[in-house]
């Protein structure tokens, strides 16, 4: 697979370009011909993990992603998601998932997964030479392994959908099915969606109706049965693509549904760093891909960012602005993970939504409840004293983009709330214990 931010094919829209790089499915867009940094990391209470060779980049452990938000103290102290359950949307799914999650179980360490892939719409198939459910493949394995690694304890629920998700309404209403189905059998109270369609592509009466069912579903699932959703805020910078072929970009900034739903945590993107175990981070923008974020056309600025700084509401100018977190995106320094027999590093903003989502198994659990709709908790957190301890503030690096013909000028990086990572990452330790604290049982 090549380096999927590029998303040069349809196929890998479908996976919201995972940032994985797969020789086997397509030529590397990146050189491969330095060796790779492999890290050894710090022992923890589950002993020494050491990375694979993937033959480029900076492969991290799952101990070394925990260790860089915070969540390693929590980890040593037993919480690790028991009892939680994390459902996962996507289409296809993946026939090798179980194999390829024992290996990567096996490398690191870590307890077998906790896995259920149902279907309730049906399934078709698996075409091993259909890019799309090739990249559908990847995403599913991403996915689960990523919450797995910062949540090892807790339960996994994949809910496939026969149908390929592009850009418009193809493949939301069969979406909203499934979640539908989640919530309405009790499956988990979190929901990961690394997957995404640009505003500008649900511009229209179908798209308008199609997202306004959404709507109600999210506020009705948030509110009432306390789950919490995150999206992907998606790969291109503050631009997406137009139309379902993937053959054009806008040449205006625009966001993404369903990050873009007030309803929804959305989750962007920067690269991290270890140097020496001081972990730290710069906006995404490398590779071919970018931190989604921007401004929303369809959605007014929410209560929970009216209380950002008035630099902040000067750009938000009465619009919803995303991402509102962020976490580790850039497709060269990621955890190493095992997908269809191969190692590989994750990346993209798909990687972002489930590493949060684990991260909220472990809040779950410590907190003996759902927490359910945390946006108001996050930024009321971010307006308080303890922001510096309980967010890695990430202040440098923007989202423009530029390719396929356009170029559009992002946003930047700054104190505080920004346009491309949001509020920053999460010390988990510290953020934790805040969001228990403000969200009323």
């Amino acid at each position: 697979m090549s380096n999927l931010p590029l998303k040069m094919a349809r196929w890998a829209r479908a996976a919201l370009a995972l940032g994985i790089m797969m020789s086997a499915l397509a030529a590397c867009s990146i050189s491969t011909g330095n060796a790779p940094t492999v890290i050894t990391s710090t022992p923890n209470a589950q002993g020494t993990e050491t990375a694979p060779n993937v033959g480029y980049g900076t492969a991290y452990t799952p101990q070394q992603i925990r260790d860089a938000y915070g969540v390693t103290p929590l980890y040593n102290k037993g919480y690790r998601g028991q009892g939680q359950t994390v459902v996962i949307i996507d289409s296809y799914g993946s026939p090798t998932l179980r194999q390829d999650v024992a290996v990567f179980d096996q490398q690191y360490g870590l307890p077998p997964v906790k896995l259920q892939t149902l279907a309730p719409l049906g399934s078709v198939p698996f075409n091993p030479g259909d890019k799309e459910m090739r990249g559908w493949q990847g995403e599913t394995t991403l996915d689960v392994e990523m919450v797995h690694a910062v949540a090892p304890e807790a339960s996994i629920v994949v809910l496939t959908s026969p149908v390929d998700e592009t850009e418009g309404v193809a493949g939301l209403p069969q979406f909203l099915q499934l979640e539908q189905y989640a919530v309405t059998h009790h499956l988990g109270t979190i929901v990961s969606q690394s997957w995404a369609a640009s505003e500008v592509s649900l511009n229209d009466a179908a798209g308008q109706a199609e997202i306004a069912q959404w709507n109600t579903f999210f506020q009705q699932a948030t509110t009432q049965d306390h789950i919490t959703f995150f999206g992907s805020s998606g790969d291109n910078g503050a631009t997406d693509y137009v139309d379902a072929s993937l053959s054009s970009y806008s040449s205006t900034p625009t966001t993404s549904f369903p990050g873009d739903n007030p309803w929804v945590t959305s989750v962007g993107g920067t690269t991290l760093t270890d140097a020496g175990g001081s972990y730290q981070e710069v906006a995404w923008n490398s590779q071919g891909g970018a931190s989604g974020g921007g401004f929303s056309r369809f959605y007014a600025t929410p209560p929970f960012q009216q209380g950002l700084p008035a630099s902040a509401q000067s750009q938000l100018n009465g619009r919803r602005g995303v991402p509102d977190v962020a976490a580790a995106a850039d497709p060269t320094t990621g955890l190493a993970i095992y997908i269809a027999g191969q190692w590989t590093l994750a990346g993209g903003t798909s990687a972002g939504s489930p590493f949060w989502a684990g991260v909220m198994a472990i809040a779950n659990q410590i907190a003996g409840r759902p927490l359910g709709y945390i946006n108001p908790a996050l930024y009321e957190v971010a307006g308080s004293s303890q922001y510096d301890s309980a967010f890695r503030d990430v202040t440098s690096g923007d989202n423009s983009f530029s390719g396929g013909g356009v170029n559009v000028q992002g946003y930047q990086a700054g104190p505080g709330w920004d346009a491309v990572t949001g509020l920053g990452t999460p010390n988990a330790e510290k953020l934790i214990p805040l969001l228990i604290q403000d969200i009323p049982a």
